[in-house]
């Protein structure tokens, strides 16, 4: 069974361009996520889901450079691409990220495909109600559910953000990963939207050294020093609400 990963990425995010490839460490913000995905016990591959437009060079070169899959798709229609890219590489079971999320924890994304696998789920995800920080979002589906799903006449919504088939009807069958007590903190955002996010996400890294560390440690360093929540506290996140 091909349980692959997908990683949405491309250089001409609007809030803050060319941000998967800016500088994090001792590489780049796209890198981290993949050496902590590299983690994951579950996982028969990465796939770097890009587009076709030149911009996005660097991004198949890094991908070239570590030898990681990568499939070039619609800029516009992430649905379409996401889709494409698992039919290229033959997966059975989709995990979908996003290649804003440098911090992303492998010890989630496993659980996450071993709820979907032992249980009789369409869809499962942490983030149809938010209890883990942002920046920590898994999808886990099926291929042929989202080859299902593309028959329909697809809104934009639906091109845009690729599931909410899934959750926003009831013909699927759904469930939420909510965080323990321990890793509850919504409030916390680790995902790269803008330069404030980067601020935050360069002050973690400064203090770990390395790429990786677990949400645990994650959290509690940044409820050590919660002045760290004020850096991107403000921004107002794009998407479904």
């Amino acid at each position: 069974m091909n349980i692959n990963i997908s990683i949405e990425a491309r250089m001409t995010s609007s809030r803050l361009p060319k941000k998967v490839l800016k500088p994090l460490g001792d590489s780049t913000v796209l890198e981290v996520m993949i050496n902590r995905l590299l983690k994951c016990e579950y996982i028969s591959n990465i796939i770097v889901a890009t587009t076709i437009n030149k911009d996005d060079d660097p991004i198949v070169e890094l991908c070239k450079s570590k030898n990681i899959k990568y499939f070039r798709g619609s800029e516009n229609n992430v649905f379409e691409r996401v889709l494409q890219a698992h039919q290229e590489f033959n997966s059975d079971i989709i995990v979908e990220l996003t290649g804003d999320c440098p911090f992303i924890d492998p010890v989630l994304v496993d659980e996450a495909v071993q709820v979907y696998l032992n249980n009789s789920y369409d869809y499962v995800s942490n983030s149809i109600k938010s209890t883990f920080p942002i920046g920590m979002a898994i999808q886990v589906y099926s291929l042929k559910a989202l080859e299902q799903i593309s028959k329909k006449d697809l809104s934009d919504m639906d091109k845009e953000h690729v599931t909410p088939e899934f959750y926003t009807t009831n013909k699927f069958k759904t469930f939420n990963i909510e965080a323990s007590e321990q890793l509850y903190f919504p409030e916390l955002s680790v995902t790269l939207d803008t330069k404030e996010d980067y601020r935050l996400i360069n002050e973690i890294m400064n203090y770990f050294k390395n790429d990786y560390f677990t949400i645990e440690e994650l959290i509690s360093y940044v409820k050590s020093k919660p002045s760290l929540l004020e850096i991107n506290k403000e921004i107002k996140r794009k998407g479904l609400s």
